[in-house]
């Protein structure tokens, strides 16, 4: 008796931890969401009702997200940033996880710790590290040779760069996980059959790494982003919507239409995860 006591009292702890545990999580996103709706000009309360001006209002004060030109060039620059990332780091995880799965090679361990370290490096320190490789390399080159390396000064291409250098680890052990679990001699048949290297990896192999593929550039993407603390020392002039926000925030404070765009961004980044976890999910068992 005392021990089914003791199992219902740890059942119910637990069951309240969870449930604090994600009322932790979605609070201040359920907060959010709400003010996006508010007829307010402070992100506050109290509630003065329900208004869709801050999405498609086209009229100061309650300028509405799809109507701000600043913001809706920021989404541009971050949509455009994210492509470019997810699928150059697509291509080189895939080449990755060919070379680390099936290749045998001296010091494969260390290069494949070495592979791995940006994801326990701080973003900030990556951030700096890279701008500053890149100033001196262009500088180098300018005083020397006398030629300007646009793509070296802070930018979209640099940007791309140093988001590149982590999110490649993301999408590498992704499509390494999908890889490993491919049954070879699938390509040895077709090979007997007079199948030839490209012909299989192009109807067999990428076919069956075709979920992980997705994810991976749906995962990259999400990353890239959202991506602040690196991107904020790599940026130009064409600042990506993270850093558009920062900025608004500095100058003017928290607006309604910050939390419009927070809502928007929490739907599409949810329905990206969804879509990222249903392609990898098996096909039934017939």
């Amino acid at each position: 008796m005392a021990v089914s006591t003791q199992n219902k009292g740890f059942l119910l702890g637990y069951r309240l931890y969870m449930l604090a545990f994600f009322i932790f999580l979605a609070a201040p996103l359920i907060a959010a969401g709400t003010f996006a709706f508010n007829d307010s000009l402070f992100p506050s309360l109290p509630w003065r009702g329900f208004t869709l001006d801050w999405f498609f209002n086209d009229t100061e004060p309650k300028l509405g997200m799809f109507h701000d030109r600043r913001l809706l060039r920021g989404l541009y620059y971050s949509a455009l940033i994210g492509v470019m990332v997810s699928t150059l780091s697509v291509f080189v995880g895939t080449c990755n996880a060919f070379l680390f799965v099936r290749g045998n090679f001296p010091a494969k361990n260390f290069f494949y710790l070495l592979m791995i370290l940006p994801l326990v490096i701080p973003g900030v320190i990556l951030g700096i590290s890279i701008l500053v490789m890149a100033s001196n390399i262009a500088n180098g080159v300018d005083d020397r040779l006398g030629l300007e390396l646009e793509f070296l000064r802070p930018g979209i291409l640099l940007v791309v760069l140093g988001q590149f250098s982590f999110v490649t680890t993301i999408t590498s052990l992704v499509i390494s996980a999908r890889l490993k679990k491919f049954d070879y001699e699938m390509e040895e048949a077709a090979l007997n059959l007079g199948a030839t290297r490209v012909q299989v990896l192009r109807t067999i192999t990428l076919p069956f790494l075709r979920p992980a593929l997705i994810a991976a550039w749906i995962v990259s993407f999400l990353v890239s982003f959202e991506n602040f603390n690196t991107t904020l020392f790599l940026v130009g002039s064409e600042a990506p919507l993270t850093i558009t926000m920062f900025d608004r925030m500095a100058k003017v404070g928290s607006t309604p239409v910050l939390n419009a765009v927070s809502f928007f961004l929490i739907v599409g980044s949810g329905l990206l995860a969804l879509i990222s976890v249903v392609v990898q999910r098996d096909p039934p068992k017939t």
